[in-house]
């Protein structure tokens, strides 16, 4: 496979102020089979509901951080149907991979979430029924862990994610090539395995949008 395979899903390696740039630093990207967005907003723990375009989630989750201090992640999600399913965006959140959450979530189907940390590292969690299949850092891709961590390996090889380490002299190389492609190879296999591909425009909205953190009792 080439790089040019993963074209889907360059945007998200956008450059300050594009379109792709709009997500932010942090965030968390989890992709379901089969469910709609209501049934999502239940799984995460959301007691209500309403429909906000992303500006709005976005403004949401700045003023959760804001009163938080950040750490308490982004408070938010916003819901969007989408090919086989929906998408669920948090913007600095990262509640997505949480074992009991992604447990949750992938009750009955296939769920994929995708953690995007840009001073940290990204992560990649598979989950089916219940349990985390698969695990790993794109940039790390040979150490994985998981109920089944090796069930992925032809798709993983398929999207140039080695299984094995590489040798010490091709370290360097190799590296760049993960660290510099590893959101895309994410993407790619996320779609793949629940039958929802993250697209552009699925940012335009509206989402179904759902609080799924408390602010501080003093901030009420």
């Amino acid at each position: 496979m080439t790089i040019d395979a993963l074209a889907p899903f360059r945007w998200l390696r956008s450059s300050c102020g594009d379109r792709g740039d709009v997500l932010g630093e942090i965030y968390c990207v989890t992709l379901l089979r089969g469910l709609d967005p209501a049934e999502v907003l239940r799984r995460f723990g959301a007691r209500t509901s309403t429909q906000m375009s992303f500006d709005e989630l976005d403004l949401a989750v700045c003023d959760f951080t804001m009163a938080t201090g950040g750490g308490e992640g982004g408070g938010w999600v916003g819901v969007i149907a989408a090919g086989d399913g929906c998408a669920a965006v948090e913007p600095m959140g990262w509640s997505g991979p949480d074992e009991p959450t992604l447990a949750r979530l992938s009750a009955g189907t296939d769920v994929v979430s995708v953690l995007r940390h840009d001073y940290a590292c990204d992560y990649f969690h598979y989950a089916a029924d219940g349990l985390v299949i698969t695990a790993f850092d794109p940039a790390a891709p040979e150490h994985r862990f998981g109920a089944e961590a090796d069930r992925l390996g032809d798709l993983m090889r398929e999207f140039g994610l080695p299984l094995e380490e590489g040798s010490e002299e091709e370290w360097d190389q190799r590296y760049e090539d993960l660290s510099e492609h590893g959101l895309e190879r994410m993407f790619a296999m996320a779609a793949r395995l629940t039958g929802v591909t993250f697209t552009a425009d699925l940012l335009d909205g509206p989402l179904l949008v759902g609080a799924i953190a408390d602010l501080p009792q003093e901030d009420l």
